[in-house]
């Protein structure tokens, strides 16, 4: 069952759509979650530099009731990692060991999340749209580039004729040429990318079938395309200002494989074929 995702990867999510107080409860939230879950809506406030409405503000656009909610659910979800390593949110050469921890706990769950908001009804639909398409586009514009690239390359491994590319005008022009029983695969962490969103406009006009893979539930580019696979990242625990995690995206695509790959003998035996070519050029 498709399950909903937790408090602090919203709030990873929404970051940038946050006004900037707004930034300040969720930046101290992000790095202090287990405090917060023992602290009053007062305490909050004033440590965030905030103000109790302004909270109450941002509780609702996360999705909680209040407050109140909001520290259930971030307790639910301390209680649920069952960490047995204190974990927090540093990372820092002065303690390489602990750094590690701390990044291992938190790719962890961007995986465990991830594979919990997973329709499985839905991803067998479209492993089987993958399997019978005449082709498979896969788009990305900026960091997300290299997901598609190792998309096309797995694909075309297992005998999915599979495309992808590096410039976006030659994506684009490429989708231009793609019609009924092709395939699109758009990754885009924040759903928003305006090329992104136009590539697929273009291919739906055309009867291709649209698979988005974004961070963001509602995202422009979750309510065009035909199926929609939500991921979790939480890089911004780490880097404020920046999210562009791959993990998430890359796990997506590492279970198309498996499934069009595990069980399935033409595919099977066109990986091994492939394989044995190229292992004449390793040592």
């Amino acid at each position: 069952m498709e399950r909903q995702q937790n408090v602090l990867d919203q709030i990873c999510i929404m970051y940038d759509s946050f006004f900037e107080q707004e930034k300040k409860i969720a930046s101290y939230i992000m790095q202090n979650h287990k405090e917060v879950v023992n602290m009053t809506i007062g305490e909050l406030a004033k440590e965030s530099g905030t103000s109790v409405a302004t909270i109450s503000r941002f509780c609702k656009k996360c999705n909680v009731d209040g407050f109140h909610h909001l520290k259930i659910s971030l307790a639910k979800e301390i209680v649920e990692s069952n960490d047995d390593v204190k974990v927090s949110n540093d990372i820092s050469r002065g303690d390489i060991e602990q750094s590690l921890q701390n990044i291992l706990a938190n790719k962890t769950e961007e995986i465990k999340q991830t594979i919990s908001m997973i329709n499985c009804s839905e991803l067998d639909q479209i492993l089987d749209i993958i399997q019978i398409a005449n082709l498979v586009q896969l788009v990305a514009v900026g960091n997300t580039i290299p997901v598609a690239l190792d998309g096309a390359f797995k694909f075309n491994e297992i005998g999915i004729k599979a495309v992808s590319g590096t410039i976006w005008e030659t994506q684009l022009a490429f989708a231009l040429t793609l019609k009924k029983g092709d395939v699109m695969i758009l990754i885009s962490n924040s759903g928003e990318s305006k090329r992104v969103c136009m590539m697929a406009e273009e291919a739906k006009k055309n009867g291709v079938i649209t698979i988005g893979i974004t961070n963001n539930p509602n995202s422009t580019l979750g309510e065009i395309v035909d199926f929609h696979i939500k991921t979790a990242t939480r890089e911004k625990l780490f880097l404020n200002e920046f999210c562009f995690s791959r993990v998430s995206a890359m796990t997506v695509m590492e279970i198309f494989y498996l499934f069009l790959t595990v069980g399935q003998k033409k595919s099977y035996e066109h990986l091994s074929y492939c394989e044995n070519l190229m292992a004449d050029e390793k040592l």
